[in-house]
């Protein structure tokens, strides 16, 4: 007999592979037609443990989808001048496609200097001022990368957000902000809730989509969600736990991402699948 609790949880794992196995093709035919692979550069400032894992989990994925990965890591003590320089150096250099600022970096420097140094036909992972207000306007460019797998994955269950209460949880300018607008553009009612939002639980408590980026293990209690919502999480803890109470939703929701194998996975395939047109875009730009 299926489990009738499977049939709600959607799986980024599969997803991702189907968009990564597309990708390959991308990166072989540009290949064939250039003579070389699309090139991601990724900056790690630091060494923490988390980000280094994230980094060498991108470089496997590079390697499986045909892409070339350059890591260049910077000591924990760099100064913002310094890391600011080493992007600009990569957005100068023609051989790379994409830049990736691996997230977070160290307090002392001022990350969005560093986001800002990215041009942006080389922000594949959407962070720079330029790719948010294409994206939030609807106009050509790169878009941040969680954001856009989430927006795959209620495209890949056929979630319609037009006409439905969106909450989002959270309002980095990487995750929760760019995810509302991306929601906006589909025709959703979107509430951001943030550290001084009133009575949180009845305000999730009005969402047909709820989207947990709030970086809290298990914030979203079953008891704040509308029966049938459509749940993300984009948590991610040690110990497989996420921002939502996962064994608590589950009875309540109509669907929700698992954690792993949910958001994450799909991140990645979205970052290699804009280097990859970064590549491309760029190598037409150069023909015409």
């Amino acid at each position: 007999m299926t489990n009738p609790s499977a049939a709600k949880i959607m799986d980024g794992t599969a997803l991702a592979e189907k968009l990564l196995a597309a990708t390959a093709g991308s990166a072989a035919e540009f290949h064939s037609q250039t003579g070389r692979s699309p090139c991601l550069a990724a900056v790690l400032v630091g060494e923490d443990p988390a980000s280094m894992t994230y980094v060498k989990m991108k470089r496997v994925r590079c390697q499986a989808a045909g892409v070339d990965s350059r890591l260049i890591q910077l000591p924990t003590g760099s100064t913002t001048a310094q890391v600011v320089g080493e992007v600009r150096r990569l957005s100068d250099d023609s051989n790379v496609d994409g830049i990736l600022l691996q997230h977070p970096v160290p307090s002392h420097v001022d990350e969005r200097s560093a986001f800002e140094a990215i041009v942006p036909d080389k922000d594949v992972d959407g962070v720079t001022t330029s790719s948010f207000a294409a994206m939030s306007l609807g106009l050509p460019g790169f878009v941040s990368c969680t954001p856009a797998g989430i927006l795959r994955l209620l495209d890949e269950y056929a979630v319609d957000p037009s006409g439905t209460h969106a909450v989002v949880i959270g309002r980095s300018p990487i995750l929760g902000r760019p995810v509302g607008m991306l929601l906006l553009g589909r025709d959703a009612t979107v509430t951001f809730c943030h550290s001084k939002t009133r009575d949180l639980a009845t305000v999730v408590r009005t969402g047909d989509i709820v989207v947990a980026a709030v970086g809290q293990p298990n914030l979203v209690r079953g008891s704040w969600l509308k029966a049938g919502a459509v749940v993300i999480d984009a948590g991610y803890y040690q110990g497989g736990v996420g921002d939502v109470n996962f064994d608590e939703a589950l009875p309540i929701v109509s669907l929700i991402t698992p954690v792993p194998g949910g958001v994450e996975p799909m991140t990645i395939a979205v970052l290699l699948k804009q280097t990859v047109t970064a590549a491309e875009q760029r190598e037409l730009a150069s023909s015409c």
